[in-house]
């Protein structure tokens, strides 16, 4: 090896692209990264795959929920009359 290199005329290679994933900036809690950052180290896992396995399985056990209405003014108050008919 030399003991000096020249890296005047340098230019940054090309990132290496990652088939079927994006790069992005997301802002996470501190508390929240904390947690991940901790296990990964633990597990010597990476903390943003955990997160990514993470966010998959929300995903998924999501998509396996009946997908319900959200609760209205009009749907409780529906309800409430019901309720208080039967009684």
């Amino acid at each position: 090896m030399r003991k000096e290199y020249d890296f005047s005329q340098a230019k940054r290679g090309a990132i290496i692209p990652s088939p079927g994933k994006t790069r992005i900036t997301i802002m996470l809690d501190d508390d929240i990264l904390e947690f991940f950052r901790n296990k990964a180290a633990a597990t010597g896992t990476g903390y943003q795959t955990m997160i990514n396995n993470a966010l998959r399985e929300a995903v998924a056990t999501g998509n396996d929920r009946k997908q319900e209405e959200p609760l209205t003014v009009e749907k409780l108050r529906q309800v409430l009359r019901e309720e208080l008919h039967a009684a």
